[in-house]
Order: structure tokens, then sequence, then C-alpha cells
């Protein structure tokens, strides 16, 4: 990576490694943390949560037709069904609107960036989008990682960077994953070096959980309801005490990964999930609470955020679930 790279990059190792070498063992924190064309639109049901078990609530969504497209919502969550190459124009004014906000409010901007989300952002390096966002209070972090080096075509940086992040023009604030450590180790580091962001009130803090509270996270979805480094069964996704966890044997290569927690996920004050192609419906519509519900809820069933979640989806993701509304 030639060193005129126009951003600043925080692989948030120096404090953070000098404060886990002073105490590897350390508690995550002194709190105890809890779980976390054609258009149209649909409604996101949230989640009951008793006695452990989440289920859902089955509400039917207010719908409104505006022109050609069907939008619904459901208090805090919603849905758009849009034409695969319509995301990113949505997604775009969606995040600069949130950028707007929160640097008005406080005056920083604080993203967590997964997967193949990334790739619809290409309209905020585009004008008018990318001459007019204050790309220097934007603080950029990762909701998962593999644990490869940067390099490697795997990695989570590696892809956010050639898309989206090379093309910004002037300095961003981002924070990587040490990709120089084990997963575990990095893990930790990097926990440690949000603590220090949200002690620097770059990062809020959450009334409720006192868990780090960012801005905007978006995320994608794969086939089995997984989200950023949380895979059905795998114990990262029972993981209440850490806001940062090593995912060990992942169901898909590389098998060792980095991920943020549930609670921490759920602690978001947004979450945009782009979700994209018909071999995702099924998790779609079982995420809605409109398939068949079994035993073990997919990850993404346990996501309910403390904010605001809006769900962008091609035709293909969206296809069940509006052919059963």
């Amino acid at each position: 990576m030639a060193t005129s790279t126009p951003f600043s990059v925080s692989c948030i190792t120096s404090q953070a490694r000098l404060l886990y070498k002073q105490n590897p063992k350390q508690p995550s924190h002194n709190t105890t943390l809890s779980l976390f064309g054609h258009k149209s639109s649909i409604c996101n049901n949230p989640l009951r949560y008793n006695n452990g078990v989440f289920s859902p609530l089955v509400m039917k969504p207010k719908r409104a037709h505006v022109g050609a497209s069907v939008k619904a919502q459901w208090n805090t969550r919603s849905i758009e069904v849009l034409d695969k190459q319509h995301i990113p124009v949505s997604l775009a004014k969606y995040v600069f609107d949130l950028s707007e906000k929160f640097i008005k409010e406080k005056g920083s901007f604080t993203i967590v960036l997964s997967g193949d989300s990334v790739k619809y952002l290409k309209m905020l390096v585009e004008p008018p989008y990318i001459n007019t966002i204050q790309w220097s209070k934007w603080h950029v972090f990762w909701a998962d990682e593999k644990a490869v080096p940067k390099t490697h075509l795997d990695s989570n940086y590696k892809f956010a960077y050639d898309r989206f992040i090379s093309k910004v023009p002037i300095p961003m604030n981002v924070n990587t994953i040490d990709d120089a450590l084990s997963a575990d180790i990095a893990a930790d580091v990097y926990e440690i070096g949000i603590k220090i962001k949200v002690d620097s009130k770059v990062i809020a803090s959450s009334p409720n959980t006192r868990l780090p509270k960012f801005d905007l996270m978006l995320l994608d979805m794969g086939p089995e309801g997984q989200l950023a480094g949380l895979f059905p069964g795998n114990p990262a996704l029972t993981e209440t005490r850490k806001w940062v966890t090593a995912v060990k044997n992942a169901p898909s290569p590389p098998p060792e990964r980095i991920t943020l927690t549930l609670p921490v996920i759920n602690a978001s004050s947004n979450i945009a999930m782009v979700v994209t192609g018909a071999g995702k419906a099924n998790a779609v519509v079982n995420a809605l609470g409109e398939g068949q519900q079994g035993d073990e809820k997919m990850p993404i069933q346990l996501v309910s955020p403390e904010g605001e979640m809006k769900w962008f989806l091609d035709k293909g993701a969206g296809s069940l679930y509006l052919n059963r509304s």
C-alpha cells in the first residue's frame, strides 16, 4: 500500500497493545452485557425476548404506495426491496443523511463495515456526495475480519479499501484489526482500542447498557442468516461479556476470524442490512417472521437494535416475503 494513502489508518495497536500487555486477562469492562424496474418495500418484524428465548412479534406492516414503490414501516424498522442497481442510490442517500446528522450533533460519524455490503457504497465516492461529505470526521471500523494479512484476497479490509476507502479524496480515520496478531489477541486488542475511542467520546456509549454505540453498522447477511462473524451454532454467537471475540472453526474458509459480538451490534444507533440474491430469500423470510420457525434461531433473528434498523433488499432476496405478503 502506498505511503501517500489519503486517509489515516490505525490498527488500534500502540496504546491498545500497551494496555493489553499490562493486563492481558482483564475483564472486558465492569458491566454486565446483555444480548445483543419495479420497487417495493416491506417491514421487519420485531423480536420479543422472554426467559432467554427470542420470538418474532408478527405485525402487519403499514404500506404506502409512492409512485412505482410500495413502502412499509413498523416503528423503527423498515425494509426496501429494489432493483439491484438502485440499492447504491438509496443507500448513499441514507448514509449521507446519517453522516450529516451525527456530525452536526457530536462532531463525528462512526461507521462499521462488513463484507459485501461495502460495494454498495460506491455512489458516495461519486458526485455530488464525494465533494460534500465531511470525510475527515468519519471514523471507520470493522464488524468482522478474517485472520489473514491485509493484502490477502479474503481480507475484509482489502475489499473495503479497493472498492471504497482508496477512492475517498481526503483523510478518514480508519481503524483496522491488527493482522500481525493471532485471532484471540487481535480481538482483545481491537476491543481495548474501541474502549479508548468510547472514553474519548469518538464512539458514543449506550445509556442502557454502557456498550459502544456506533452511529451506523453496515452489515450483510449470508444464506443461513449469519452476519458479521456470527454463524449458527458457533460459540461466538452466544458471547455476551466481550465486545470483540475470536471465531474458531467458521463453516467457510478461512476458519479463524475476529468479530464484534451480538450485544455490540444490538447497541447500534442504526443498522443497515444489505442483502442481495435469491439464494438468501429463505433466510430473509424467516428473519422477518414469515417463514418456518425452527427451535434454533438464526443469528439475524437475534438482532434487536436499540436504534433503527433498515433493510435494503434486491428483488431476489425479497422475493419470498413479497410472495407471502
